[in-house]
């Protein structure tokens, strides 16, 4: 990334304001980062059992970092294989619509 691509950008995690840097391209998949890591400090908090914002953070990284280890490992939810599937289903669903398009 380089400097003149890069933007600061203000986020807000768990009612804390922070300020982080990425490019134009990496701003959306950022922000979705932040929405999930947000949600998921909440979910901890809101079970009750852990109280600092220390720990309610490193227990939402570990539960973060298991979800994509189960999923690399393949025994979670295979991203691959479900574009692949949502590939082939758009391929059916182009082929019929353009066999539609020939009847009128």
């Amino acid at each position: 990334m380089s400097r003149e691509s890069a933007k600061s950008l203000d986020v807000t995690i768990f009612e804390q304001e922070f300020r982080v840097v990425c490019s134009e391209v990496e701003r959306p998949e950022l922000l979705d980062a932040v929405a999930y890591l947000d949600k998921k400090m909440h979910e901890i908090r809101d079970i009750g059992k852990v109280v600092t914002i220390e720990r309610i953070a490193i227990m939402s990284a570990l539960n973060i970092a298991h979800e994509l280890l189960t999923t690399r490992l393949g025994t979670g939810f295979d991203m691959s294989q479900f574009k692949r599937r949502m590939n082939s289903m758009e391929a059916t669903i182009d082929a019929v619509l353009a066999e539609q398009d020939e009847l009128f």
